[in-house]
């Protein structure tokens, strides 16, 4: 079924956290320019909001972090989380494989909008540009599979088209998923191995409808002999 819309994987991949090193280029930042303050060290980040763990140590540092990323330039000067330049190439050249980049601009947006696209060009090329999907809701995109750091997504749809696959950061490493959510540690973890088995999963789900709509009586036996 190579080339069918049954065997078609669309993959969409977060930008902060998952290909550029929000969480490192935040420190590093915040090291320079508030030398003095008490800091979060990543090892000690637990959730996703950097700016809520820091105003708990102290009210105004929430206010502080935040002036470090909506800074100019911060997020053109991040650098890319290791191995992601390497496996958006090789995903976008994976056969029947769609990806794109799906990543939530912040409200204060007058830097962070034109700097994602420019971080996306300087690392990824032209060619990703087209692929750059900025929303505040995710649940709205359609697709098959979401790498994200962000534990918990949710918006307007209840249940999203695609499954989450929590990309490993700092501030989720301690968190334990529950079957059958599935979690990408890095990108030299088997992220191929999740393409392919999703792309596994909507053959089955074709096939089965397939059935169904004809009024196949064999349908117990594709059931226990699955694809």
């Amino acid at each position: 079924m190579a080339g069918s819309t049954a065997s078609r994987v669309r993959a969409l991949v977060d930008m902060d956290g998952v290909l550029a090193d929000f969480e490192g280029g935040v420190l590093r930042a915040f090291l320079a320019r508030y030398p003095g303050e008490p800091h979060v060290e990543l090892a000690a980040r637990r959730g996703f909001s950097v700016r809520d763990q820091y105003r708990r140590l102290r009210e105004d540092l929430g206010a502080k972090v935040a002036s470090v990323y909506e800074s100019p330039g911060f997020f053109l000067g991040l650098e890319p989380i290791p191995g992601a330049i390497e496996a958006m190439q090789e995903m976008i050249h994976m056969q029947d494989t769609e990806v794109f980049i799906c990543t939530s601009p912040l409200l204060k947006y007058e830097h962070c909008i034109l700097e994602k696209y420019s971080w996306v060009e300087k690392h990824l090329g032209p060619e990703f540009v087209e692929r750059l999907i900025l929303t505040r809701d995710k649940t709205v995109v359609s697709a098959d599979l979401l790498f994200d750091d962000k534990d918990t997504i949710k918006g307007v749809e209840p249940k999203p088209s695609w499954e989450h696959i929590l990309f490993t950061c700092c501030h989720n490493k301690h968190l334990e998923l529950q079957t059958p959510r599935r979690r990408l540690q890095s990108w030299v973890d088997d992220w191929r191995g999740i393409v392919e088995s999703k792309r596994r999963s909507n053959v089955e789900k074709k096939c089965y409808a397939s059935l169904i709509a004809n009024g196949n009586g064999q349908v117990g036996n594709w059931q226990r002999n699955p694809i």
